[in-house]
């Protein structure tokens, strides 16, 4: 099913996409400029910026731009940017942190999330009169509720941790999208603003790693175990349990999901459960000793391969909404590990690789 898209979203718009060195924001970034849009996205440092301006397309270099904004947490952060001459049309947020451990789960995580995300909203509510919609990147990590799982998830659920588990580093993270996702729909209510909101719950993400990504260290942590086999990681420490969560979806649908989801009219005032299917890292190896022989000597043994952890009576999951509206057709397991270890060998060798010729 194609999603009725509004009018004007088959002419050039102006979007500003915050985050832009993200995983996620990166596939966005390239979507976009797909659907012919101008692109100015938001970086901590020059450098960043930079660098992905000089990954993208020089036929596209016109059409994307970069501004600094080195703190998404402090009051006013995107007052000037949002200001823009020619103004904007939409707004796509994807800006987050994320990583494993928190010094301080306030200042690291939470403040960061919340007021990154409210901050940005005031600013388009006072000074960018001319954006009709908004995208947030949420996660499913604000929808999931552990270890109290119903039958099948869908857009109705929200996460039941507490801001005081939030201060446990272990549910920073799913906290964080939380209560920054509930800030999102609470500002609509108080202020009501002249835009429309849509967000994108996407459960963990692998696929094609960016172009403008420095080293594979900056992976986004869903793509780490993927890294891990190509890099023979998994043949020393084993097979890693594949618990707490076991569904996943590619990139590129989650970046179609946020470029529909700022043009199709119904979207507005939806939240989008963005999962394309089930794994667990027993098959992920799997997949990639069947597609990639020449990685063999890298992976465990396929008695390993054979102890699937995957739950028989795991939760369920219900997609329709981002199908039917969006008109999302997601791509299966296989295809998204194979283009992921793909990129991965082609950042480890500076060029391209083909199944049938890697390196070992």
């Amino acid at each position: 099913m194609t999603p009725k898209e509004d009018s004007s979203s088959c002419s050039k718009g102006k979007v500003l996409l915050t985050g832009g060195t993200g995983f996620v924001a990166s596939h966005v970034l390239d979507c976009l400029l797909d659907h012919g849009f101008e692109v100015v996205v938001t970086v901590r440092s020059q450098e960043k910026g930079q660098r992905i301006t000089k990954s993208v397309d020089e036929t596209l270099g016109k059409q994307v731009s970069f501004v600094v904004v080195e703190d998404i947490a402090k009051e006013g952060a995107f007052d000037e940017v949002v200001n823009s001459d020619p103004p904007f049309d939409y707004v796509v947020h994807t800006a987050s942190p994320y990583r494993l451990h928190w010094e301080d789960p306030v200042k690291d995580c939470l403040d960061p999330a919340i007021k990154g995300t409210t901050g940005i909203l005031q600013s388009i509510h006072a000074y960018a009169p001319t954006v009709k919609r908004v995208v947030i990147t949420s996660s499913s990590a604000a929808i999931l509720r552990p270890p109290n799982h119903p039958k099948v998830y869908d857009e109705s659920s929200w996460s039941d941790v507490t801001w005081e588990q939030a201060m446990d580093p272990k549910h920073t993270y799913r906290a964080s999208k939380k209560f920054a996702e509930k800030s999102a729909w609470s500002f609509l209510t108080t202020h009501t603003p002249s835009f429309t909101l849509a967000t994108i719950n996407n459960s963990y993400t692998f696929g094609p790693i960016p172009r403008s990504l420095a080293s594979l260290g900056a992976l986004n942590t869903s793509n780490h175990r993927i890294r891990d086999l190509v890099q023979g990681r998994m043949l020393r420490a084993g097979i890693p349990p594949t618990a707490p969560v076991f569904t996943y979806v590619d990139v590129r649908d989650v970046a179609l999901a946020h470029v529909r989801a700022l043009t199709v009219p119904d979207a507005g005032g939806k939240r989008f459960y963005v999962v394309g299917g089930f794994f667990s890292n027993p098959r992920l190896v799997g997949i990639v000793r069947r597609r990639f022989p020449a990685l063999e000597d890298r992976l465990p043994p396929k008695e390993e391969e054979e102890k699937d952890d995957f739950p028989e009576d795991y939760w369920g999951f219900d997609n329709s909404r981002s199908r039917e509206v969006l008109g999302v057709e997601y791509r299966g397991l296989e295809e998204s590990v194979v283009a992921t270890v793909e990129s991965i060998l082609r950042f480890e060798g500076g060029g391209e690789a083909g199944e049938s010729d890697l390196p070992t």
